[in-house]
């Protein structure tokens, strides 16, 4: 009996075999699948935190490379009165330190001139940010450059003078600079002279402007402009709330509905919205933003899809347009308009004034001296290859916002284009130059004379007019949005919105002339976007 129970049992052997391995199979093929997912996991976790290293080291050595190529400037090639085969090395004087002249700086081989610069302002301003600044959504240091690391980085020396032109010899290629701070007079001489002074605000003759409003052109206006919006909401916080001043002081007007009074406007509600409203809830509500403009509509340069995205933007967020309003006198605490043929009053506590341009003091005195060809109050007029016009040499070239051409708008994209045209044009100035002291060389040497004149006509022949390509417009509209009307060949391309604001943002840091600048100005973005802007003076 005890031998049928206990001895092993065959059959009763494989089935338990089977049912054990039927048991226990489901457990191992879970066990696998868990084995090949987790491997699976390994593998892009691996890939991941490889790709970020990469990524990470190449950021960081990139951005090392760019800030020690820019801080680290070669050995420059020295100013001479002739080069190596005798040829006289020619005087190149470049007046201002603008868009134009910077780009034909940054463009120009310098070796092949003995270059001056001669700016009272010591730096660049990379004006298309210019209305972020008096609200501090960028820093003012950001979008300067100084004028001398500029220079330095040039491959010929160039001089810089810290003065203003302030008269001109035509006849004689002289130009008179001074500095009144530090005392200097001098005349410089020059074979070729490119005026790229730029302009300056105009009042239209409107009384009351140039004594009560703020202009938007320079880094000290941003400033005051600051100093008196920050003055402004103090004086206000001491006063009751039924008080009338209280409102006029918190009314802040800009004039202008170009690109500049637009992005400022937009800037300083984005100010109120994101900032003021944290910090001081109940006045930042009290906060009233106007925008002036005569014309029907704001941003006239853009397509009108755009400009009516905009202006419903700035209806949504409160900032008070008045289109069809015409300025006619500015004291110091009104303003007196015509809209729609009806007088208005408009209080405002600051006035920015962002509108129109006027020839500096030095384009006037070129224009009297070069009278009556230079009779355009506008600017400077100018021919097909930026010369201008009354110099019958072609020594004198001018560019930017200072000349008037039609067809070309004072923008900053216009004087870049004409500075990177300038240097090709000046580069082959140079070759005509080298040719024409050659044929000097060898009037003897009949045959050679031919050759070299065929060439020299040849090369006169090739400097092409300047053709200005536009490639659009952008502007910021406030709450992280922006518009862009781009033109790339025959096709056009219009678009708005928040993904907008982020190709503008893309579009300045590329137009930026130093990688310094681009790195401050991003990180004064990022600045903003985690704790936001500063509330004091």
């Amino acid at each position: 009996m005890f031998k049928s129970v206990f001895a092993p049992n065959k059959s009763r052997s494989v089935m338990l075999s089977k049912n054990l391995t039927k048991a226990f199979r489901p457990k191992l093929y879970s066990t696998a699948a868990t084995a090949k997912k987790s491997s699976f996991f390994s593998k892009a976790k691996s890939i991941l935190l490889y790709s970020t290293l990469f990524t990470t080291v190449g950021t960081i050595s990139y951005f090392s490379y760019e800030l020690y190529e820019e801080s680290h400037p070669p050995v420059q090639v020295p100013q001479a009165a002739t080069f190596k085969n005798g040829s006289p090395k020619k005087n190149l004087v470049i007046l201002g330190s603008g868009w134009g002249s910077v780009t034909l700086l940054k463009n120009l081989d310098t070796s092949l001139y003995n270059v001056t610069v001669v700016s009272p302002r010591n730096y660049f301003l990379f004006t298309p940010l210019l209305p972020s600044t008096p609200v501090g959504t960028v820093e003012l240091k950001s979008i300067i450059e100084p004028v001398r690391s500029i220079c330095r980085r040039a491959k010929g020396e160039v001089l810089y003078l810290d003065a203003e032109a302030t008269d001109i010899d035509i006849k004689n290629k002289k130009v008179t600079v001074s500095n009144e701070k530090e005392g200097l007079l001098k005349d410089l001489p020059y074979d070729y002279l490119v005026v790229g002074v730029g302009a300056q605000s105009t009042t239209f003759g409107i009384p009351g402007v140039f004594e009560h409003a703020s202009f938007l052109k320079e880094i000290t206006d941003a400033q005051s402009i600051r100093s008196k919006i920050m003055n402004n909401i103090e004086k206000a916080a001491t006063l009751s709330l039924n008080d009338p001043e209280r409102k006029r002081l918190l009314s802040f007007v800009v004039v202008g509905g170009g690109p500049t009074g637009v992005e400022f406007a937009a800037e300083l509600q984005d100010y109120v919205d994101q900032d003021l409203r944290k910090w001081i809830p109940e006045l930042s509500k009290e906060i009233n933003v106007t925008l002036v403009e005569a014309l029907p509509n704001i941003l006239n340069m853009f397509d009108k899809s755009l400009v009516g995205y905009a202006q419903d933007l700035f209806a949504k967020h409160k900032i008070n347009l008045k289109l069809k309003t015409m300025v006619k006198n500015v004291d110091d605490s009104k303003i007196e308009a015509k809209c729609d043929g009806e007088s208005i009053e408009i209080p405002y506590g600051v006035l920015v004034w962002a509108t129109g341009n006027a020839p500096r003091p030095f384009a006037k005195k070129i224009m009297q001296a070069l009278a009556p060809v230079q009779n355009n109050r506008r600017g400077l007029l100018i021919n097909d290859k930026l010369q201008l016009l009354g110099v019958d040499d072609g020594s004198i070239f001018a560019i930017g916002d200072c000349t008037f051409h039609k067809g070309l708008f004072p923008t900053a994209q216009v004087a870049h284009e004409e500075g990177e045209y300038l240097a090709d044009v000046l580069q082959s100035n140079y070759a005509i130059d080298q040719l024409k002291f050659k044929i000097s060389q060898n009037r003897d040497n009949v045959e050679e004379f031919a050759n070299l004149s065929k060439s020299l006509i040849s090369l006169e022949a090739s400097i092409k007019n300047f053709n200005y390509i536009h490639a659009g417009a952008l502007a910021y509209i406030g709450n992280d949005k922006a518009i862009a009307d781009l033109a790339i060949g025959q096709s056009k391309y219009r678009w708005a919105g928040a993904w907008t604001f982020w190709f503008w943002k893309g579009s300045y840091l590329a137009m930026c002339m130093s990688f310094k600048n681009r790195m401050l100005i991003a990180l004064d973005w990022m600045k903003v976007q985690f704790i936001g802007r500063d509330s004091s003076v």
